[in-house]
């Protein structure tokens, strides 16, 4: 059988990910089983974004305020969750509008 992968990172950059890279393959040369390679993995955060708006077109917010931005949630269910609240307080205000958007 055969055994567990071993994973080093997260890295800053990928300069960074290619140089720890180089150095394990070289530390393995003589091995033909060794093997290592780079993953880029995805670190998306959702943000809730949003307030009370002046009419139905949702372009400017009441009152000169700024938009609402809660967040960053690490997966689109907890943004999700976060929206269905803020929503659901608001629920009897046509000009609130919240969206949940990837950054």
């Amino acid at each position: 059988d055969g055994v567990k992968e071993t994973r080093l990172g997260p890295f800053d950059d990928y300069d960074q990910a290619k140089a720890v890279w180089r150095a394990k393959a070289m530390e393995t040369v003589d091995d033909a089983h060794a093997r290592f390679s780079i993953e880029k993995e995805s670190h998306d955060e959702f943000w809730v974004i949003g307030g009370v708006y002046t009419d139905t077109n949702f372009h400017k917010l009441a009152n000169g305020g700024e938009e609402i931005r809660t967040g960053p949630f690490k997966s689109y269910e907890a943004a999700q969750n976060e929206w269905k609240s803020r929503s659901m307080a608001a629920i009897d205000d046509a000009y609130a509008r919240f969206r949940i958007e990837k950054l």
